[in-house]
Order: structure tokens, then sequence, then C-alpha cells
């Protein structure tokens, strides 16, 4: 007879049940998600932080060109060795706090171009200046009444005498902003002669390939993209007491553009430059936007604007952030 069969031992290679792999996979899954999303979190904090050091960056940089050309607005050193009472090259009419009579009149000095010293130093427009890239002089800009409108990127035109040190010299000549040679001006009075030059740069924001950029417009017939993604620039000038004619004047308030212009004691050249000469400092506000999108919605891309008041209205989830900087214009004065 044949011996009845024992029952199978239960070994471990017999494998797992269908509810342990199936708590095998859900751990499984819970960990890849926990992987993803920490992958994920890491990877769009880096790309927030790079945006924001990007554009801390390009703030940087167009802010650093602003300060530069407007702190220098108006600059006309004493000449060494100049026999001339002044000592200063004929630059510039007396448009600033404690300016005096100069002695280069037009009807005794003879210049190599055919206008005379300038009216002005420096000039602003609540938005674009309409003919910011079609002239070449300050005076010449477009109406001091019809200045484009506050809702826009400001522009700001500055000149001064240049030289090879205070601009980026081509060879030994100095340039302009978008480092063009300047020309040479000869002038020549009864007293003597005088060679020298006049950078007259203009600052405003407009589309470089699509792109908003804070552009500069020299002496030359061309303009360049200085820096990217500036999107705004908003100005406001300090100003003097508009009855203070003393050199150690204070600033009294901050104007906008059209508000300066507003102080004129009559509406012609020299009125309107004796108003620009009562500025003597510019506070200088710009927005920067991120190179890429990097925030999730309109909301959490919200940002203070130059007036401080809170924009949610942007779609194209860019980052944007508001700088400012003040400027004194050490240039003018005596």
């Amino acid at each position: 007879m044949s011996s009845p069969r024992r029952p199978l031992a239960s070994s471990p290679s017999m494998g797992f049940s269908l509810i342990e792999l199936m708590v095998s996979l859900a751990i499984g899954l819970i960990i890849v998600v926990a992987a993803m999303s920490a992958y994920l979190g890491a990877a769009s904090s880096s790309r927030m932080s790079d945006a924001q050091s990007r554009m801390n960056e390009d703030a940087q940089a167009a802010l650093n060109v602003l300060v530069q050309q407007i702190r220098m607005a108006g600059t006309n050193p004493v000449q060494a060795n100049r026999s001339d009472v002044y000592g200063h090259n004929p630059v510039y009419n007396p448009t600033y706090v404690g300016g005096s009579v100069t002695a280069y009149a037009n009807g005794t000095t003879t210049y190599s171009v055919s206008s005379g010293p300038s009216a002005f130093s420096i000039r602003g427009c609540d938005g674009t200046f309409s003919n910011i890239t079609n002239t070449f002089t300050v005076p010449n800009l477009n109406s001091f009444t019809n200045c484009g409108t506050s809702t826009l990127p400001d522009s700001i035109a500055i000149s001064y005498e240049a030289d090879r040190y205070n601009t980026a010299p081509s060879g030994n000549n100095p340039t302009d902003c978008v480092g063009s040679s300047l020309p040479t001006i000869t002038a020549t009075f009864p007293v003597g002669a005088a060679s020298f030059s006049v950078a007259d740069n203009r600052f405003y924001i407009a589309n470089s390939s699509n792109i908003p950029s804070l552009m500069c417009k020299g002496i030359s017939s061309g303009t360049q993209p200085l820096v990217e993604n500036v999107e705004d620039m908003q100005l406001a000038y300090g100003t003097v007491s508009t009855t203070e004619v003393s050199n150690t004047a204070t600033v009294a308030g901050y104007l906008t553009a059209s508000e300066v212009i507003a102080l004129a004691p009559t509406a012609d050249t020299s009125g309107y430059s004796t108003a620009w000469g009562k500025v003597l400092s510019v506070r200088i506000c710009i927005v920067v936007r991120s190179d890429r999108p990097v925030v999730s919605n309109a909301v959490s891309g919200g940002y203070y604007k130059c007036d401080g008041t809170l924009d949610t209205s942007k779609t194209d989830l860019r980052l944007r952030r508001a700088y400012f900087t003040t400027v004194v214009l050490r240039n003018r004065r005596l």
C-alpha cells in the first residue's frame, strides 16, 4: 500500500501575495511622488533665484549707466592757462542756480558749429521725446508743452563737456553713449580760442528685437540698447524754489518733467532753460522684468510700480521689480 501524501511545508520562495504587492507599489509611488515634488520645488526655487539675480544685475547695470551720465550733466570744467576771465569753454549759458552772464556773447564769438552755447544741460519728458532719435541737440528736442504722457516710460536728455577721461575714448577722441567719436567744436573770441567736444546723450525705453530695453541715442545717427528687460523708467526732478537765486540753495521738492516745465517764467527757450536750471537732483525708478516666465500666476507675479501701486495685471508669468536711486547734479553750480 502507498503511504498518504504529506502537505508541502510553506517556503519563502513561494513569493508575495497580491495584497503585499499592492502595498509595496503604493509605498513606492509615494516615495517617487515625494522625490519628484522635492526636485520640482528645488528646480522652481533655483529658477526663481536665478531670475532674481539676473534682474538685480540688469538693474544695477542700468542704474550705473544712468547715474554716471546724469551726474555728468552740465560739466564744464575750468581750463588751465585760459586768459579768459571765466576760464571755461563756451559750452553753456548760465542755466543753473547761481549762474551769471558769460563772456561768450554770440556777437563777439564765432563757432565752428551753427549754434553757440547750449541753453540746457538736462531736459526731461513725461514719456518719450517724439524726435528723440532724429535730432542732434538738446534744445531741438520736441515741444516743451507737448511731451508724452505720465503713463509711459520717461526719457531724459543730458549734455556735458566730454573728454577722453570722462567717456570711453576712441583713440584720443571722446565718445557718446553709443561709442561714436564726438566732433570737435572750435570757438574763437576776442581773448583767444578754444577747442572742445560736447556729449549729447538721450536715454529712453523702447523695444529692441521685441525686448523692452534701456536705449541710448548719441550724437551719431544710430541708437543702441544698453540693458535688456527694462520695462519702465520714471524720473522725478529735485528743484529749488522758483524765487531762489543763491548758489547754496537746497532742493525744495521733487517734480515731474511737466511740473518743471510749468515753472518757466516765460513760454520760450529762455524761460524753459530757467526752469530746468532749477533742477539739482534726479530721482530714478526703473522696472526690470525676468528674462523668462518663472511665476505660477499673475497674482504671484504682482509687483509694486514706481508710484507705489500694486500691479497684478501682467499675464506673461515674468517676475518684476522696481529699483530706485537718486543722483545729485554736482555740476549745476559755478
